[in-house]
């Protein structure tokens, strides 16, 4: 038999895809010459297995079948045959790439958060440094506003040290001279001691005896507070001390007038030295008084008073 002489009641001939399979084309089954019926049809069917992806793909019109067509013949793909991945929506054929970081774009900017965070705790130290150094000047000026009116503890036992002149002290505030000093009692001036510094060697004599006195009327206070009153004195032997009166009232403790140079045998030349108490005074004008009072020890010779500002030592 040979295909077309079989009539029309053989298998291939019922069957009008019988060319695709293996037997139909070993029994001479031929693919049909024209299309289905439909525009732009295809003339010939592949057999399965024999699509050939990446390839153009060939003109059924104008070459045989099972060969190329000549090049040339075909300017497009054709749209039936079209390898899905050329189609809209087609399966992606490359990966896309990754930036670095495994984002888009760039990554976190680490070191920016790193100052950042830096400058806010520099911030909060700076601010509990400012608020504690306002809470110390607070408490500063809060100390400076204590009452200074004169206690018995305000009174310090002044130190052994050797005598300095009223020329040392402060240049602004006032000073004198013992031959410049109100005389009371049975105190006088004498100069038979050397060492004196007040101005020609002068200073007070005889205040071991009840009553005697010198008095200081101070001008030139420049204003009300805390003040130190130096006084410079000579004593022997055993430590003195006399009653120290400041704008008439006593001051709360006896003016210490102790044996700082430790002199012996009464050489009153080498015992001068000085001695201090601290009362409040007044702007403007005060008075001191250095007198000997029953219960007091009053073997000195008086040279010179000077102020300074504030409680000082020296």
């Amino acid at each position: 038999m040979t295909p077309g002489n079989n009539g029309a009641s053989t298998p291939e001939d019922d069957d009008p895809f019988g060319y695709l399979y293996a037997d139909g084309q070993a029994n001479g089954a031929q693919p049909p010459s024209g299309g289905y019926g439909y525009p732009n049809s295809v003339n010939r069917v592949r057999a399965v297995g024999t699509r050939q992806y990446g390839q153009q793909p060939q003109n059924a019109q104008t070459a045989p079948y099972g060969q190329v067509p000549q090049q040339g013949t075909y300017s497009q793909p054709n749209a039936h045959y079209a390898a899905p991945e050329t189609l809209p929506g087609g399966a992606t054929t490359a990966q896309q790439q990754m930036p670095a970081g495994g984002r888009g774009g760039r990554g976190p900017n680490h070191k920016g958060l790193l100052i950042g965070a830096i400058a806010v705790v520099a911030a909060v130290v700076i601010g509990i440094g400012v608020a504690m150094l306002g809470g110390d000047k607070d408490k500063d000026d809060a100390s400076d506003e204590v009452g200074t009116g004169p206690t018995q503890s305000q009174e310090s036992k002044p130190s052994a040290s050797s005598s300095k002149g009223a020329g040392e002290s402060n240049a602004d505030l006032p000073e004198i001279d013992a031959k410049a000093l109100r005389l009371g009692g049975g105190a006088t001036l004498t100069q038979d001691v050397k060492g004196a510094q007040s101005d020609g060697g002068i200073y007070v004599g005889n205040l071991n005896q009840v009553g005697s006195s010198v008095t200081w009327t101070v001008n030139g206070v420049p204003k009300d507070g805390a003040y130190t009153v130096f006084a410079r004195y000579s004593t022997v032997d055993e430590d003195q001390e006399m009653t120290l009166t400041v704008n008439g009232k006593p001051f709360g403790t006896k003016l210490n007038m102790g044996n700082f140079t430790h002199t012996k045998d009464g050489d009153f030349a080498k015992g001068w030295t000085k001695t201090y108490a601290y009362p409040t005074l007044n702007k403007g004008t005060n008075t001191i008084t250095v007198s000997c009072q029953d219960g007091d020890k009053c073997n000195v010779l008086l040279d010179q008073l000077w102020l300074k500002a504030g409680q000082v030592k020296d």
